[in-house]
Order: C-alpha cells, then structure tokens, then sequence
C-alpha cells in the first residue's frame, strides 16, 4: 500500500501551510478572484463562502473515474458553494443554491476518518479552495489521528498557481477539469473571462507537483494528474483548443485524460440558446476520436450509456451521510 504524501509532513509543515493559508484568507486571494474579502471575519466574496466550513455531503461515490471509485467508492466531500458558478452546472444545488451546513474542523475530521472506515480508497475533495484553511486543518488532525489515504483534489480547473504550490505533499491526485479551450465562452457561462490562461497554467503547476497517473497492483489510483473535460454542445467548449494544448505542453503517454458526454443543460443553461440542449452524439464521437488518434488515453464515456444517474439531488444525500461518520 501506497503512504499518502501528508504521512511525511511534519507539525512544523502542517503550521506552516495552514499559517500561509489562513494569511491568505484574512485577505482572500485563494483562487483567481482575488476577491481580497477578510474570510477570516466572515466577509463574503465572489464565491459567497463565510469564514467557516460548509458541507453539503459526505459518502462513498461509486461513480467517478474506476482507478478512483474502485470497489469500495471514493471517499468524496462535497463542499457548499463554488468559485465558477457555471450555469450548466449539474450541482447547482450546492454551487449557486448553498445546500449544505456548517461543519467544524474536528467534525470534518471525523468525517474523513469514517470514510477510511468504511473503506473507501481516497480521500476526494470536491470544490475545496474557498475551505482550504480549514479543510487542510481538519486533514492535519485526522492524519494525527491514522488517516492514511490519498487525497483527491477535484476542482473546475480555475486554481492560481501559489494555492497548488501551497498543497505539495497534501494533494496526491489531481482531478482538474479543461472545462474551456477559449475564453469567451469561459466568460459567458463561468464568469470567467481568464479561465483558459489560468486553468493551462495550473494544469502545468499540478503535473509538475505529481506527474502522470499511477495506480497500484489492484487499478487504484495512489498518485498523479487526471483531466477532465466536459463537451458541451455547439463547440462551446472548445475541445480542440483544449487537445491542442494538451498535444503542444505534453507527452500523451504522460497524460491521463477523462473525456464525458454527460453535459445536461440544467439550471440556468436553458437560457442559453448554444448550450440548451444535449450534446449531439456525432460531434462528442469525433472529438473522442480526435483526442484518440493524438495518443491520450483515459476514460471515454459511451454516451448511449449515459442516464440522469450521474444527477446527484443533494436535497436527498444531506441527511445519512452527515450523521455519524
């Protein structure tokens, strides 16, 4: 079994990072907002995340990518609130509506140790960054207290190189999505007129920190990069500029890739006349063949497949997964 990257972290470099990152929050430059809201009192930017801890799920996720979901699921914490805030996106409940509740650092704790417990073979941190002083505290004490799982970071790929550099030996697996490969769709739907610069940027800085994937004996991903890249309909997530990037910074071999076809047009993406409506299956197929051809291999979705499954309604998950642990 593989030890997770934190195991060799001393006190001394738990303080520090938490130390830098509560600095950081006091006047909040955590992601690529840079709202510069004092976090610690409570004051509220762009993500409109408070200056504590907020949960919307904790359970056992049995539908991520295999190396990572296995047989006993991922470990997956489903953080409140979100620094994108697509209008497509299909966890709208808990990105735009707030589902969720206030946690502390020691119930958090608690929590990861109870996935451990129920066997489940990561650690998976779903929109982490606005929590990170907090969520790195509570990773502190339940490694103090025999946490020895990896951690997944799972995030929309908007992440400022200095927060990523802050997670070495935190972070064993990064789950980033490309969710654009030009900038003005990146705007119109995410808010996010610099999304393409910033998100190749800390793709680079991710792989740089872990490198390719590895799983162990048993398919388990212990360590590495995997992208995610949604299609969207009409182009709109301009796939081969992401490949085109992927092709030019990368060696495909180097490069695991997880390429879905399960875009929905939810919450507000009805409002949008290019992405309302579901992806047409020959325009994912010829983008999977492209993204084939140029050597990246990963995980393809089969979109014939596909059902409203992977919909999580997060108004149904609250109560089981957050009593006990």
């Amino acid at each position: 079994m593989h030890a997770a990257s934190y195991k060799y972290l001393t006190d001394a470099d738990w303080a520090q990072r938490i130390h830098e990152l509560e600095r950081i929050s006091a006047c909040c430059e955590l992601c690529p907002r840079r709202c510069r809201v004092n976090r610690l009192e409570g004051e509220r930017g762009f993500c409109a995340a408070p200056g504590e801890l907020v949960v919307s799920s904790v359970f056992p996720h049995h539908g991520e990518e295999p190396p990572l979901s296995g047989t006993a699921g991922s470990g997956t914490v489903f953080f409140t609130h979100c620094t994108l805030k697509c209008v497509f996106c299909q966890n709208y409940q808990i990105s735009h509506e707030q589902e969720g509740r206030p946690f502390s650092v020691e119930e958090l704790a608690q929590k990861l140790l109870g996935l451990q417990e129920q066997g489940c073979h990561n650690i998976n941190l779903v929109t982490a960054t606005h929590f990170l002083p907090w969520v790195v505290h509570a990773l502190q004490k339940a490694s103090n207290s025999g946490l020895t799982l990896p951690v997944v970071y799972n995030c929309g790929g908007y992440e400022r190189v200095e927060t990523i550099d802050l997670l070495k030996d935190i972070v064993d697996v990064w789950l980033p999505d490309m969710k654009y490969g030009r900038n003005e769709p990146a705007r119109l739907y995410s808010k996010a007129p610099d999304y393409v610069d910033i998100n190749q940027a800390a793709i680079r800085r991710m792989f740089r920190q872990v490198g390719p994937l590895r799983c162990d004996e048993t398919g388990i991903a212990h360590r590495g990069l995997c992208i995610r890249h949604l299609v969207l309909p009409n182009d709109q997530s301009a796939s081969r500029e992401v490949l085109a990037f992927l092709k030019e910074a990368f060696d495909p071999e180097d490069v695991t890739v997880s390429l879905m076809a399960q875009y929905r047009p939810l919450y507000g993406a009805d409002r949008h006349a290019l992405i309302g409506t579901v992806v047409d299956r020959r325009e994912y197929e010829r983008i999977k063949q492209e993204f084939i051809d140029a050597g990246f291999g990963g995980f393809y979705q089969e979109p014939e497949k596909l059902d409203t499954a992977f919909v999580i309604d997060f108004t149904k998950r609250k109560e089981e997964p957050l009593t006990g642990n």
